[in-house]
C-alpha cells in the first residue's frame, strides 16, 4: 500500500485495542488483542509472552487486524478501521515495540511500564488493504454530516 490518509494514522493514534487475527492449522481464525500502531508504513506490534502466534505467522502471515473508536459522538455508524497484510516475525526486539506504542497508550513520551521483560517477538505487517467506517470513508463521512445536520435542525 502506498500512501496511508492522515485520519487513518490519526484513528489509530488514538491508543486503540487491535483485535489481531491469525489463521490456526485447521484454518480456523485466533483472535488477540494488543497494542499495534504505526511505525512508518507499517502496523507494528509484539508479544512477550505468545510463542503460538509467532508460529502461526511464520506458518501463514496473512493477518487482519481491527480497532474501533473508543467513542464517537455522532449518529452514523460506530467508527471502525480493518486492516488486511502479511506479518514478518522477529525474534526479540518486543519492549522497544511496546515502548514505541506508549506513546499512544499511556502517553507522550511514556515507557512500558514493566522493564523485566523476555525478549518475545516483534511483527510487522505490510498492508494490503484496509476498510471500514470512519473519516477515511467517503460514504461515512457524508452520512456523519447529513445527519449531524438533521439533527441540528431538531434542536
Amino acid at each position: 500500500m502506498s500512501t496511508i490518509p492522515a485520519s487513518v494514522r490519526g484513528f489509530l493514534a488514538g491508543g486503540l485495542w487491535a483485535h489481531v487475527v491469525t489463521r490456526k492449522r485447521d484454518g480456523l481464525p485466533h483472535v488477540n488483542m494488543c497494542w499495534a500502531g504505526f511505525d512508518g508504513d507499517e502496523i507494528v506490534f509484539a508479544s512477550f509472552f505468545d510463542a503460538n502466534r509467532a508460529a502461526r505467522l511464520r506458518r501463514d502471515p496473512h493477518v487482519t487486524l481491527s480497532f474501533q473508536a473508543k467513542e464517537y459522538d455522532g449518529s452514523a455508524l460506530y467508527p471502525y478501521l480493518v486492516f488486511d497484510g502479511r506479518a514478518s516475525v522477529d525474534d526479540g526486539g518486543a519492549l522497544a515495540v511496546m515502548d514505541h506504542l506508549a506513546q499512544w497508550y499511556i502517553g507522550p513520551g511514556a515507557r512500558y511500564p514493566a522493564r523485566d521483560m523476555p525478549a518475545g517477538w516483534t511483527y510487522r505487517v505490510a498492508i494490503d488493504t484496509f476498510y471500514g467506517q470512519g473519516p477515511w470513508n467517503e460514504r461515512w463521512v457524508e452520512m456523519d454530516r447529513a445527519r449531524r445536520e438533521a439533527t441540528a435542525e431538531q434542536v
